[in-house]
């Protein structure tokens, strides 16, 4: 099955991306109404993130959310096999400078990516600009897992981590002034996270943020990925570099990162990866969300 989705993905990826945008949209809006318990967990999300929003506005941002995510699925076909002249002319960078004058100037950084929908195609296009570093996280599908790993390492001198790496391995890779594409915002549990607000909801953050800034010496510089709308491709925006950070607390640190996370997702909240369960761990004593 796996070898037949990477077939397709490869016819796909001849047509203009103004094809397969609607394409894309279609398969996510099938996906809404095959996937309950996904569908569940979105609406679930949505109602403790956007409770201001009517039941009816966040079905509708569900439903979006959904046709997005089918569009970043056949999208990804892009990163895989497209040639990179092509990526360049669908994937604009944004702030390129502003990041070029970082490492240019022997300042390592990181690059604060939080898990928007449009985020493999953001990686694959940074990777034509800088050699940089990321953390990987194996597959269960070996199939797909090769492709993945493929995707993020076919343009520049890339280095990808394993998730189960030593950090000495993430710093060292820091301090080489390699950007370091970095996705904090997703649960991985208690452990190595603190319990800071999520769009005022207790969630467990992960505090590795801080710690690899400190001991890499490092900057942190915001790295959005946007979806435009259809054939106009991606835009991938850098931020300018955090001020004061790390801060006096942990709790803090991870407080600030949230937050900027959270105004980023006002301004395109159909493209945050909503499907991934945030609020799975929760605070002693709190019961279940999902």
């Amino acid at each position: 099955m796996s070898r037949l989705i990477v077939a397709l993905l490869w016819l796909i990826h001849w047509l203009p991306l103004c094809i397969q945008a609607p394409i894309g949209r279609g398969l996510g809006k099938l996906l809404y109404w095959l996937i309950p318990g996904r569908r569940k967990v979105v609406l679930t999300n949505l109602r403790l993130c956007f409770p201001e929003k009517s039941e009816a506005e966040r079905r509708a941002l569900a439903r979006e959310h959904f046709a997005l995510a089918g569009r970043s699925l056949i999208e990804r076909g892009l990163a895989w096999f497209a040639p990179a002249e092509r990526i360049r002319q669908l994937v604009r960078i944004e702030g390129e400078e502003r990041l070029r004058a970082l490492v240019d100037g022997g300042q390592p950084v990181i690059l604060l990516a939080p898990h928007f929908l449009g985020l493999d195609l953001g990686g694959t296009r940074i990777a034509m600009s800088f050699d940089s570093v990321s953390i990987y996280a194996r597959q269960r599908d070996a199939v797909i897992d090769r492709w993945l790993y493929h995707g993020r390492s076919r343009f520049g001198d890339q280095l990808l981590l394993r998730r189960d790496e030593s950090i000495r391995s993430s710093i060292k890779a820091i301090k080489a002034c390699r950007p370091f594409y970095y996705l904090p915002d997703m649960d991985h549990g208690a452990h190595e996270s603190v319990f800071v607000p999520f769009f005022g909801v207790q969630a467990a953050t992960l505090a590795a943020l801080p710690r690899f800034a400190k001991l890499g010496g490092a900057v942190v510089v915001p790295c959005i990925t946007e979806i435009l709308p259809g054939g106009a491709g991606y835009v991938v925006r850098f931020e300018e570099a955090w001020q004061d950070f790390p801060g006096e607390s942990v709790e803090e640190d991870a407080r600030r990162m949230n937050a900027c996370i959270e105004d980023h997702i006002r301004r395109i909240p159909a493209q945050y990866y909503w499907v991934h369960r945030r609020f799975k761990t929760r605070p002693p004593g709190e019961p279940k969300i999902y």
